[in-house]
């Protein structure tokens, strides 16, 4: 099988990576890809944001499957437009993918269905959404409706911050529609379920570290690090969140006619009360893909097409005993601006230690120098016995690369470890 894998990141790396190990694979082709990507797959010069040139591209090579992992082409119905041309696609249906593409559409379905969830309003306008605010008081929570990279969500220690993350947002840095929620104490954890519309298969659990610096402080960003399996999300919770979430986000889906093919991502909050639903993605989680990909044992592409063709019962995905930890190495600056163009060095030698995989993200090539080219920019990953022998050996690694502009948080796995 020839397949195309959509996408330029960590996660992408990651994936590709474990695809190239499936036995049914022939080809494995990326766009638009990074320097770690091609190491596994033949880039493809494409905009990605041309869905006739996908489609130009998938017949002109044989291609028969595209996995798309980020949620853009998703939301804007690239899977929609390759289903409609024959050519079978692992990812959402635009329709489903505003599970992710509005934070709005997905607390109204959680109304629908019974799940639980913070307490909430949607405000078109920035007057009442303050008025909202202040009569709520703080902590409190602020997000954009739409996508916004992993950074449209403010926790708002104060009113002040809440009313500035308000203004932001209508102001078009990430759209013009908020939800404010109540805040929720408690843990959060993530937790993927792969579905073909019916039958729903757990895939397993992750902890994100969503702030910039050590002990969780400063702005949220796409995920500074992370780590697989979460200790804290127990069998029992895992059942009770199959049962009050994700089984009746699948049933919701069906019922309005947009059944939802692909990974659910759910970020939960571990509250007094039991798992919450904080937010859907419908794609793989990054930087948790990263370590859950060292803990796949067995055939990657076989689940991405069984899920496609609506094939997943009696499917179980093989899960290591071993655990797996990603760092995120990111540029100075980051989520702010940010420098690009440093000089990346030491990734083999990080790569050649006991269970260490380098996975690239915002990276390039100039003139045969492998250099920075985004915010986060190497996801460096072990394997271990343990979250402390994982976590040990990342570390390590990390101390292998020199780059002179980055920067990593030195606490990923604390709340495991504590």
């Amino acid at each position: 099988m020839k397949v195309l894998l959509i996408g330029s990141g960590g996660r992408e790396h990651a994936l590709a990576w474990k695809l190239a190990q499936s036995p049914t694979l022939t080809r494995l082709y990326a766009a638009p890809g990074n320097p770690g990507i091609a190491e596994h797959a033949e880039i493809l010069a494409l905009d990605v944001a041309d869905h006739a040139a996908v489609i130009a591209a998938c017949r002109a090579n044989g291609i028969t499957f595209v996995v798309v992992g980020p949620e853009g082409p998703l939301v804007a119905g690239l899977a929609d437009d390759l289903t409609a041309a024959g050519i079978g696609v692992f990812g959402p249906s635009k329709a489903a993918a505003r599970l992710e593409g509005s934070k709005g559409f997905t607390k109204a379905l959680c109304d629908e269905a019974g799940m639980p969830t913070a307490a909430y309003r949607r405000f078109t306008s920035a007057g009442p959404s303050r008025e909202y605010v202040r009569a709520q008081g703080a902590p409190i929570v602020v997000k954009a409706d739409g996508l916004a990279a992993g950074k449209g969500v403010t926790v708002a220690a104060t009113i002040n911050e809440a009313i500035a993350a308000i203004d932001a947002c209508f102001a078009g840095v990430h759209g013009a529609e908020v939800v404010v929620e109540e805040f929720l104490a408690g843990e959060e954890a993530s937790f993927f379920a792969l579905t073909d519309g019916v039958n729903v298969v757990p895939l397993t659990t992750a902890q994100d570290h969503k702030r910039v610096g050590d002990g969780d402080t400063g702005p949220n960003t796409g995920g500074m690090g992370a780590y697989s399996p979460a200790p804290i999300m127990t069998e029992a919770l895992i059942a009770r969140t199959m049962d009050t979430i994700v089984k009746p986000t699948v049933a919701a889906m069906a019922r309005r006619g947009t059944p939802f093919r692909g990974v659910l991502y759910a970020g939960l909050m571990l509250t007094a009360e039991g798992p919450k639903l904080i937010e859907y993605n419908v794609r793989f989680g990054d930087p948790e893909t990263q370590a859950m990909m060292l803990r796949l044992d067995g055939d990657l592409l076989a689940l991405l097409v069984a899920t496609a063709e609506g094939r997943l019962a009696g499917a179980a995905p093989r899960w290591s005993s071993d655990a797996a930890l990603t760092v995120v190495m990111a540029a100075r600056g980051y989520p702010g601006a940010y420098a690009k163009g440093g000089v990346i060095s030491g990734i083999d030698t990080a790569n050649a230690m006991p269970g260490v995989k380098v996975f690239q993200a915002g990276t390039a090539m100039a003139g045969g120098t492998l250099v920075a080219a985004g915010g986060r920019v190497l996801n460096v990953t072990a394997r271990g016995a343990t979250i402390a022998e994982a976590q040990a050996r990342a570390y390590a690694a990390v101390e292998a690369i020199d780059w002179a502009d980055g920067f990593f948080r030195s606490d990923i796995g604390k709340r495991a470890l504590a």
